[in-house]
C-alpha cells in the first residue's frame, strides 16, 4: 500500500548544511552550468533528508544517514576512494607504523566483487593458501557484495586468537572453498634480507611502511660488513602498496639519476615528479627483481622503475595493475576520506593502471616437489653409480648445510631459482668486464 507525502520546507538546520555543501561545490573550479546542476542535486538531497526524518517509519539517526550517503557517493567513484570513520581512520593511520590484529590480507574492489589484492608473507592468510584475485564472497555467513573495502577489513579483524571464516571463489574452482583462520598480531616487520651464498643477498619486502627504506639500509649495511655484496635478488611478490615515498626511497637506493615516478591529476599540485639522487652509494650490483599478481602499487612503481632505466631484471608474472595514487584527507570529527587524485607513471612514460608491469623474464610460479638435479640424476646413470668405481676426490667432502638448505629452497620456488641464476649470470658477466678492460 502506498501513501503520497507531501514535501514540507527544511528546517534551518538543513537550510545550513544545503549553504555549506553548495559553497563548498562552487569554490570548485567548475562552470556556473555545472554549479547550477549541483545545486540542484543537493537541493534534492535536502529534500529527501528532510522527508526521511519526518515521515520514516522509525526515527532515524541522522549522522548514520549522513555517514551512509557519504559512503555511497565515494563508493560510486572508484574501489580506492572510500569514506572512514573514525575508528577506521585511526586503523589506518597505526598501519603505517605499528601492528594490528588480523589474518593479513589487503583487499580492494574489483569487476564490483571483493577481491585480495595479496597476502602479506607469512600470516595466517598467506599460510592457509589464500592467493591474490582470490574473490570473498562471505565474511562469517554475510555477503560481500556492496561491501566496500574498509568495512570488510572491519569484519576481518578481531582480538588475537579469535576465528573467522571466508567462503572464497578461485578462478578454475566450481564451488566456493571455506577457509576458517586464527586472527594474529600482523607485525608489520616489512624487510626481510639474508645471504643466499657469499656475496648473495637475498631480500623480501613485504609491504611500504613508514620505517622501511630505514630497515632496508640498515640489513644491506649489516650484511656488506660481513662480505662485499655482489648481486641481490629484491622480492616484491604479494607486496600490496604501502606509502608512495618509501617505494621512491627503495628505488631511489639502486638509481642515482633520473626520474623514479611522476604522479598526474586534475590539480597543479598533484603533479609530482620524484627523482633519484646521486647518494654516492656503491651500490650498483646486480639486481634482480621478483614480482607476481599480487605485487600492486608502491610495489610496482619500484618494479617499473628499476625496469625502466635498465637497471636490473624483472622476473615472474604480470603484475596488479594498481596505478592510482590515493591522498588521506583528516575531517574535523576525527574522520577521514580516502581519495584517488592521481594516476602514477613510470619513467619512460608508461601507466600502470590496469595493465601492471610485464617482466623481463616471464617465469609461472610452478610448486616442485624435487629439484632439477635430483630429477636429472635420476634419468641418467653417472660413473659414481657403477659398482666398484674409483672413488674421487669430491667424493669425501659432504656438501654443507647451508648448501643443502639453498638446493632446497631452490627446488620448492622455480621463480626464486630463475632469479638466483640469472644474478649469477650478471655477476660473472660483470667480472668479465672487468677483467676484459683492465
Amino acid at each position: 500500500m502506498f501513501t503520497r507525502i507531501k514535501s514540507k520546507s527544511r528546517s534551518p538546520f538543513f537550510a545550513f548544511v544545503f549553504i555549506a555543501l553548495f559553497s563548498a561545490s562552487a569554490s570548485a573550479d567548475i562552470s556556473q552550468e555545472q554549479r547550477t546542476a549541483t545545486y540542484k542535486q543537493l537541493e534534492i538531497f535536502s529534500n529527501v533528508l528532510s522527508m526521511l526524518q519526518e515521515n520514516y517509519v522509525e526515527e532515524i539517526d541522522t549522522k548514520e544517514v549522513l555517514n551512509g550517503a557519504i559512503k555511497g557517493l565515494l563508493f560510486s567513484l572508484d574501489p580506492h576512494s572510500s569514506y572512514l570513520p573514525p575508528d577506521n581512520f585511526k586503523e589506518l593511520q597505526e598501519e603505517t607504523k605499528g601492528a594490528f590484529s588480523g589474518i593479513g590480507i589487503e583487499v580492494t574492489i574489483k569487476n564490483d566483487l571483493l577481491t585480495i589484492v595479496s597476502p602479506i608473507a607469512d600470516t595466517p592468510a598467506d599460510i592457509a593458501g589464500l592467493k591474490s584475485n582470490d574473490i570473498i564472497v562471505e565474511i562469517e555467513g554475510d555477503k560481500t557484495k556492496n561491501m566496500g573495502p574498509y568495512e570488510a577489513i572491519k569484519k576481518l579483524r578481531g582480538p588475537v586468537g579469535s576465528e573467522v571464516t571466508l567462503s572464497i571463489h578461485r578462478k578454475g574452482w566450481d564451488e566456493l572453498k571455506q577457509f576458517t583462520l586464527k586472527r594474529e598480531i600482523i607485525p608489520l616487520r616489512s624487510v626481510k634480507a639474508e645471504v643466499l651464498s657469499p656475496g648473495m643477498i637475498y631480500s623480501r619486502i613485504t609491504n611500504f611502511q613508514s620505517h622501511t627504506s630505514g630497515d632496508f639500509k640498515v640489513r644491506l649495511e649489516e650484511l656488506s660488513k660481513t662480505d662485499s655484496i655482489r648481486g641481490l635478488i629484491l622480492d616484491l611478490r604479494n607486496n600490496p602498496g604501502g606509502l608512495l615515498h618509501q617505494a621512491v626511497n627503495i628505488a631511489d637506493i639502486f638509481l642515482n639519476e633520473g626520474k623514479i615516478v611522476y604522479t598526474r591529476g586534475r590539480r597543479e599540485d598533484q603533479n609530482n615528479t620524484y627523482s633519484a639522487h646521486n647518494n654516492n652509494q656503491n651500490n650498483n650490483f646486480p639486481l634482480v627483481v621478483l614480482v607476481n599478481e599480487g605485487s600492486a602499487s608502491a610495489a610496482e612503481i619500484v618494479a617499473g622503475a628499476i625496469q625502466a632505466h635498465k637497471r636490473g631484471i624483472i622476473v615472474g608474472t604480470q603484475t596488479f595493475g594498481k596505478g592510482s595514487v590515493q591522498t588521506i584527507v583528516p575531517l574535523p570529527d576525527g574522520a577521514g576520506l580516502r581519495l584517488t587524485t592521481a594516476t602514477y607513471y613510470t619513467p619512460d612514460d608508461r601507466s600502470i593502471q590496469a595493465t601492471g608491469i610485464t617482466p623481463d623474464v616471464e617465469v609461472p610460479f610452478i610448486a616442485c616437489v624435487q629439484s632439477p638435479k635430483e630429477t636429472a640424476e635420476k634419468r641418467r646413470v653417472k660413473e659414481a653409480d657403477l659398482a666398484n668405481h674409483l672413488p674421487g676426490q669430491l667424493e669425501s667432502k659432504k656438501t654443507s648445510s647451508d648448501s643443502k638448505k639453498l638446493e632446497k629452497r631452490l627446488s620448492e620456488d622455480n621463480q626464486l631459482r630463475t632469479a638466483f641464476n640469472i644474478l649469477k649470470s650478471l655477476n660473472l658477466y660483470s667480472e668479465f668486464k672487468e677483467v676484459s678492460y683492465k
